[in-house]
């Protein structure tokens, strides 16, 4: 009888520091950097890429200084869809990351062309990995898209419906996976300021964008992370917020090259762009 209660005991105490052991880490505080638009090659029409490559490595050595949990680039990693030169360079410069920091890649239009084909989006696996996935780190759970599906599924419709059919087994994933953050990272963002906004090069087209946003509110989704636009954009529909971010390479307005801090803190999740030249520090969330 003592023994059986003795077993009780221990099973019951260790329970219970695994629930505190889980808590604690879901719970946790850190920071992570989101990147967009290094985009080889575009400051001078694809002809050679050198400011290209001063501003992403001022952005890795900037990474390696602060010490992150980890950074997710938002597409348009190169400007030429397949250009060897431009992701050697790219994946050149992503190399002398601390290999304590995770870097996720993510699909941009200038990665797999303005209406993607199956052909395109397998050479951008070849080289970058999966062109949609999941991952933890903290206490998120992130869902990475290729929005170039969603905005124009024309030329690639079964690698679309794929997706579209992957994204919803994610979300439950994530709804099951303990993670109290499930955050969404694509290249287009779904609206620059209003959700109703009309359809434009830079957004995804209502429909779509109405189908999406309706499916991530019903998973608690509360932040969706995007670049694309080369300036710093952002707005909410119900409780979901959409933050657009500016590049780590060429500007296309007002908003310098450089990329946004987001700290975490439990579900509370707070963020700011910084200019390349303006960056903090120290991480406040250390």
């Amino acid at each position: 009888m003592l023994r059986s209660r003795y077993k009780t005991f221990v099973f019951a105490a260790f329970m219970l520091f695994f629930a505190s052991c889980a808590s604690i880490r879901y719970t946790e505080k850190f920071t992570f950097f989101q990147m967009a638009d290094t985009q080889f090659g575009f400051f001078n029409e694809n002809k050679e890429f050198s400011r290209e490559t001063r501003n992403f490595e001022k952005a890795i050595a900037e990474t390696n200084r602060l010490k992150p949990a980890f950074v997710i680039v938002c597409g348009d990693l190169v400007n030429k869809p397949g250009d060897i030169a431009q992701i050697n360079e790219y994946k050149r410069i992503a190399a002398t990351l601390d290999p304590a920091i995770k870097i996720y890649n993510v699909s941009g239009n200038h990665d797999v062309e303005n209406i993607p084909t199956a052909s395109a989006i397998r050479t951008y696996q070849e080289h970058f990995g999966p062109d949609h996935y999941t991952f933890r780190n903290g206490n998120i759970f992130g869902i990475v898209l290729n929005s170039s599906l969603i905005k124009d599924p024309s030329k690639a419709p079964n690698e679309a419906a794929a997706q579209e059919a992957w994204v919803r087994t994610a979300l439950e994933d994530g709804k099951n996976s303990g993670s109290r953050n499930i955050v969404i990272f694509m290249h287009h963002p779904f609206f620059l300021n209003s959700a109703d906004e009309p359809n434009e090069y830079f957004n995804i087209d209502i429909d779509r964008r109405k189908m999406y946003l309706a499916l991530f509110d019903k998973y608690k989704v509360r932040k969706i992370f995007a670049g694309h636009y080369h300036r710093n954009a952002g707005g909410r529909t119900g409780n979901i917020e959409m933050i657009t971010t500016g590049p780590v390479g060429r500007p296309l307005g007002s908003d310098s090259s450089g990329f946004r801090i987001v700290d975490v803190n439990g579900t509370a999740i707070t963020h700011k762009y910084y200019r390349l030249d303006s960056l903090p520090a120290t991480l406040k969330l250390r």
